[in-house]
């Protein structure tokens, strides 16, 4: 069993704005080039009516990592990096996440779910990191889960600056 992933973003925007950019290829390109780290990439984009389903890869540089995560993997870290967002339905939306690191026994998986809230919408993501090393795995998927944190962070401040830019 990993560690859990428990984290919601929150925008001051309608549950369709929110989501016409999560499936939106462009959306996509510039979120990565501004929050996606060194060498962030797109590999493979599919959409269909109002669905995106995306491969990528991004980089950590090794001089940004912990010490424990180096001793056991030299260089940077590669990371394939999946997401999928379904149709809205009716002011709801359910997504997917995965992840996984070059030359590291371990995965990042979980969902979203994109709903109205209080004032706007939502989106909460519910997921789990699980490294499979005797040891230090705990401690690995703790530190994963803070970065994980953190990048869904900024994520969240693009998303609502991309919005706020196409008047949604």
């Amino acid at each position: 069993m990993g560690t859990p992933i428990d984290h919601s973003a929150h925008y001051e925007f309608p549950a369709a704005s929110v989501h016409a950019a999560l499936v939106d290829p462009e959306y996509w390109r510039e979120r990565l080039a501004r929050v996606g780290g060194p060498g962030a990439t797109i590999e493979d984009v599919k959409t269909a009516a109002g669905t995106i389903d995306l491969h990528m890869t991004q980089a950590i540089p090794a001089e940004h990592l912990p010490s424990v995560v180096t001793s056991l993997r030299p260089g940077d870290l590669v990371i394939h990096r999946h997401e999928s967002w379904e149709p809205l339905d009716g002011e709801r939306a359910r997504g997917r996440f995965s992840a996984g690191v070059d030359g590291m026994p371990g995965k990042v998986e979980g969902a979203f779910t994109l709903a109205p809230g209080r004032t706007g919408t939502v989106v909460e993501i519910d997921g789990e990191v699980e490294v499979k090393i005797p040891f230090l795995g705990g401690k690995i998927e703790g530190m994963i889960v803070e970065q994980l944190v953190e990048l869904f962070d900024a994520e969240q401040e693009f998303t609502a600056g991309w919005l706020g830019r196409s008047g949604s």
